[in-house]
């Protein structure tokens, strides 16, 4: 390989790049700096990177309280000096909801690592626990399943902090296969709406301060709080939960995705058959490929013959560990600029994930729920990526996923024959349920308002949402404007009479020609409208309520809510 992009290199500076950097404070840098902040909470300056690499800033000022008791000081100190807070947790995102591009080092912003001390784990009742916003995602499973409890479906990277997986509504893949009903303390919806109450840093007028207060799901402000975008501090959670399930999860590499996503009306192995099946069901179709990765789930109290009894997470190393071939390829590509081998390195990734789920013996698993759900480590391959939630009916899936996937195609293809190659990581394919309130047992429970799988009031029948992901590697040119292409398409296409598109908070979305999070339009009109103009101005209303003084913010939520 040419340049320093080794693939060892290349695995060393994806596991720098999952923990913040910290460096001791300078005590008088700092009391000159931050003058009168809290001396009971550690203070450090601290390097931030996003999941990719994109935004990146040197040398801020962060904290870790020691509890959630910690948090309204800091946030006070920062108010009355200000600045602005950013809680971290683990950085796993692409969306400038935590720091914005081009952020210095003497900015006025402090981060609040979530992740170091704001962790406790305890039942509050046979199906409820009670978790920190640090609390990482395999952290909780784990927990619960020590207790014999679990939840339908996580979002396969187990390093999300639960706040952050909160604050953007995330989820993982799975509605009721034909016949299964729900069980109680599980949802088909996102994390957000497991949560029974939760905890959050306020403006309390009568104090004249911030103070931590606690919302039960029944009350009005809980709902803006639920998916609150970063625009709020949320230190503790209530969850409700349930009996944990045992998964088996397939794995196919021989359909081909012309039939996977074929049009709807016939009889061959489709997403939407699969979906009726199990449920539960993800494709990952790499770049200039003909066959998809499908993975498939069912719940199994039993194992089957076939399937290999898995006790951990991260089942398939292939993945997580970016095989020689595939790093070489990157290398060439990021370090000489040699993009047209995007269809080399799409066949490449499709042969390690072929050939490793035969070596590894992982095509055909079986365990507890958190076995088979978690399966990224932070060493996995990091690359941009855009992210749609088309809401829409159960029996509309295959035709929306069809008119994606021959969209895309078509684009691709015409990109390719002028000698352009803006995709060369994979499409990836999720379908969820809606966040049905009920699901968590208590009257009167509020659904998130800006959650993406919140459901259409006007639309009843809207009950399932699939998700569309693009991946490419950061850098890649032509990448943004065939994004937008791909973004004007969703809009367009599924606009509201038999499904309409959202935008996934946490990835790319909102494309120029050049740029990502920088359309005025979807920005300041498109977005709003997708949740209604109702919905969109009582959560920024409540948001700025709990908040008058924007402490919880950036350049970028100030221009969504503006």
């Amino acid at each position: 390989m040419t340049g320093d992009f080794t693939r060892r290199g290349f695995l060393r500076a994806a596991a720098l790049a999952a923990a913040p950097t910290l460096l001791p404070a300078d005590p008088a840098v700092a009391a000159q700096e931050l003058p009168d902040f809290p001396t009971d909470v550690a203070l450090y300056r601290s390097a931030y990177r996003n999941w990719v690499g994109e935004i990146t800033a040197d040398g801020l000022w962060a904290c870790a309280p020691d509890g959630p008791d910690q948090v309204p000081a800091v946030v006070n100190w920062a108010w009355r000096h200000g600045r602005r807070v950013r809680a971290r947790g683990s950085s796993h995102g692409w969306s400038p909801l935590t720091i914005t591009p081009g952020t210095e080092s003497d900015a006025p912003v402090l981060l609040v690592d979530t992740a170091a001390h704001l962790t406790g784990l305890s039942l509050e009742s046979p199906t409820s626990v009670r978790v920190g916003a640090g609390v990482t995602l395999e952290a909780l499973l784990t927990y619960l399943e020590e207790h014999g409890l679990g939840i339908t479906a996580a979002p396969a990277p187990g390093n999300l902090t639960l706040g952050g997986a909160l604050a953007i509504d995330a989820h993982g893949t799975a509605v009721p296969a034909r016949g299964e009903q729900r069980l109680p303390g599980h949802t088909y919806g996102s994390l957000s709406n497991l949560v029974l109450s939760l905890t959050a840093v306020v403006w309390d007028e009568a104090s004249g301060g911030y103070v931590l207060r606690t919302y039960d799901r029944d009350e009005p402000d809980c709902a803006a709080l639920l998916t609150h975008l970063g625009r709020a501090l949320v230190t503790e959670v209530v969850l409700r939960v349930g009996a944990n399930t045992n998964l088996r999860c397939v794995s196919r590499t021989d359909i081909p995705a012309g039939e996977l996503f074929a049009a709807p009306g016939g009889d061959g192995r489709t997403l939407a058959s699969f979906l009726d099946r199990a449920g539960r069901v993800e494709a990952i179709w790499f770049a200039f490929t003909e066959f998809p990765w499908l993975k498939v789930w069912s719940v199994s109290p039993d194992r089957p013959l076939t399937s290999r009894h898995v006790r951990t997470p991260y089942n398939y190393p292939f993945s997580d560990n970016v095989p020689t071939p595939v790093a070489d390829l990157v290398g060439r590509m990021v370090s000489d600029g040699a993009w047209y081998l995007a269809p080399v390195l799409g066949n490449a990734q499709y042969d390690a994930a072929a050939l490793g789920l035969v070596a590894t013996l992982s095509a055909d698993i079986w365990g507890p729920s958190k076995n088979t759900l978690l399966y990224l480590r932070p060493t996995t391959l990091r690359i941009a990526t855009n992210g749609y939630g088309v809401l829409t009916s159960r029996d509309q899936v295959q035709r929306v996923v069809a008119e994606f996937t021959a969209f895309y195609r078509e684009r691709l293809s015409a990109y390719a024959e002028r000698g352009q190659f803006p995709v060369n990581g994979s499409v990836e394919i999720r379908v969820t349920g809606v966040d049905d309130p009920a699901d968590v047992g208590l009257d009167g429970a509020r659904t998130p308002l800006l959650s993406a799988l919140g459901p259409r009031g006007d639309r009843p029948e809207w009950d399932t949402v699939l998700w569309l992901n693009i991946l490419t590697l950061p850098g890649t040119p032509y990448a943004e404007a065939f994004l937008s292409q791909i973004e004007r398409f969703l809009l367009r296409t599924f606009d509201g009479e038999y499904a309409m598109t959202r935008v996934e908070w946490s990835k790319g979305w909102a494309y120029t020609r050049d740029a990502a999070w920088s359309d005025g339009e979807v920005l300041g009109t498109v977005v709003p409208s997708t949740f209604g103009e109702d919905v969109w101005g009582v959560a920024s209303g409540t948001l700025a309520r709990l908040d008058p003084h924007g402490v919880f913010g950036n350049a970028f939520l100030d221009r969504l809510f503006r």
